[in-house]
């Protein structure tokens, strides 16, 4: 294991490899580290330093878009986060049905997660054009036919998991119906598995043969739905082997999301919101969790996008 040294790097060098690793715009990193713009770019060109606890900070989020872990106990974060998460649940009596009964929830929760999930997948609509697709109908001039039908694909396919929550658990038919759903228009074999090989492009993550696609679904279902203590963990163990089965020819990380959803409200937990800003670290976390069957990376992950989740709950 690597151990970031901060002595190795100025405060310039490490604000500059997590504004490029992240994504992030010099304003969202402000809002993140809790300080002006001016501030920060004051920092960034070597004209001040930051106090020891924006020092601290910064080595966090730099731990955090590099993957490589600061001398603080990922492990001891990652327990905190969940007891935080836990105590902050058992607030509400029935997370499911707050979310159905508030309709400002409601839109607000489909809107975010349909919006990332596909920008993650490749869309290039914006959160505001997202909106206007899925709740006014409108068409995007210049924005292609097949991202118009995956939002409202994914639209539907979340609302249709929200009510299927109240009465119903995980399982094949579920997940193969939601299939259908975010697949319809845009694959023929939308609801089937695949029945050919495929690889996960940018990663060296083998994927299950197809041929044991069934059997490995079928085994992958009864593990969702047994008892743990750790459901957080067990969402994240069950998420990656989701991914690593890889079960269709289109839609995998879309549909695992929703999955993942499913399990959290099924334990009265909001929904993770995986942020499009977090892609890179959340499909690093990933493939570590697929190659070295560590999930304490992706574990903490998912505490922060539950995180997100709450954000809009508590709005």
């Amino acid at each position: 294991m690597y151990i970031i040294n901060s002595k190795n790097m100025n405060v310039s060098e490490k604000l500059k490899m997590i504004k490029r690793l992240s994504g992030f715009t010099q304003e969202n990193m402000a809002k993140d580290l809790g300080v002006s713009f001016a501030t920060l770019n004051s920092w960034i060109n070597n004209k001040s330093k930051p106090h020891k606890s924006k020092t601290e900070l910064i080595d966090k989020l730099l731990s955090k878009y590099t993957g490589i872990p600061v001398s603080e106990s990922v492990g001891k974060d990652v327990m905190n986060k969940k007891d935080i998460i836990h105590k902050k649940a058992k607030k509400q009596k029935n997370m499911l049905n707050l979310i159905l009964d508030r309709t400002d929830l409601y839109d607000q929760l489909i809107l975010s997660l349909t919006y990332n999930t596909n920008r993650i997948e490749g869309s290039t609509l914006t959160e505001d054009e997202t909106a206007a697709v899925i709740f006014r109908n409108e068409t995007i001039n210049n924005k292609d036919l097949i991202e118009h039908l995956e939002a409202k694909n994914h639209q539907t396919a979340i609302k249709f998991l929200f009510d299927y929550l109240k009465t119903g658990k995980i399982n094949e038919n579920l997940i193969l119906k939601l299939h259908s759903l975010l697949m319809s228009g845009i694959r023929e074999d939308a609801g089937r598995h695949r029945r050919h090989g495929v690889r996960i492009v940018g990663s060296n993550v083998p994927t299950a043969n197809y041929l044991k696609i069934s059997e490995l679904m079928a085994a992958l279902v009864k593990e969702i739905n047994k008892k743990q203590v750790d459901i957080i963990k067990h969402a994240a163990v069950i998420h990656s082997k989701f991914e690593q089965i890889h079960p269709f020819s289109d839609g995998n990380g879309r549909i695992g999301r929703l999955i993942l959803t499913a399990m959290l409200l099924l334990n009265n937990l909001p929904p993770a919101v995986i942020r499009i800003q977090e892609k890179r670290l959340y499909l690093n976390y990933l493939r570590k969790s697929q190659l070295k069957n560590d999930f304490t990376s992706l574990e903490d992950f998912i505490c922060d996008a539950i995180f997100n989740g709450f954000k809009i709950i508590e709005s």
